[in-house]
This record gives structure tokens, C-alpha cells and sequence, in this order.
């Protein structure tokens, strides 16, 4: 289901469903509807508000931007010099 709703969305990035017996967003509290965004790790980095009026795309965002910086800081850390010319 995920994979044919990205194909006629033309979504690029990975996307979840849950499954019918809805256990994941009973886990998450995802009633009626959230925005989450998982890090590589699959620890949850954003939880938006329920939807559709706490959808804050905005905030999604922001979220997915700083999850981004952190990965970096981690890796130059983790690799000093390595980056370095």
C-alpha cells in the first residue's frame, strides 16, 4: 500500500503505513492523524500535533532540517579531519 501510494503521489521519501488493525498509532497516539518524522536510528524526532488541524508542515520541516544538521555534527565528530582539505 505505502509503496503504491508513493508511486501515484510521486513521494520521494520512505514512507510507513500501519496496519489495519491500527497498532502503531495506538502505540503513538496518532488519533485521528499525526506528522511524525523517525531518524535513521528509528527513535522519533518530530510528533506534530493531532491532525488535520495540528499538521504544522512548518514545524515538520524545521524538524527534518535539524535532525539533518545533527546527523552531520555527529559524523564530523565521529571523523575529525576527514572532511578537512
Amino acid at each position: 500500500m505505502a509503496e503504491t501510494c508513493c508511486g501515484v503521489l510521486k513521494i520521494t521519501m520512505p514512507l510507513l503505513v500501519d496496519t489495519i488493525d491500527d497498532r502503531v498509532g495506538h502505540a503513538y497516539s496518532a488519533m485521528p492523524d499525526r506528522l511524525y518524522l523517525v531518524d535513521r536510528d528509528g527513535k522519533v524526532a518530530y510528533q506534530g500535533g493531532r491532525g488535520p488541524f495540528g499538521y504544522k508542515p512548518g514545524e515538520l520541516e524545521q524538524a527534518v532540517i535539524m535532525t539533518l544538521l545533527e546527523e552531520a555534527s555527529a559524523q564530523r565528530s565521529a571523523f575529525p579531519g576527514r572532511n578537512e582539505r
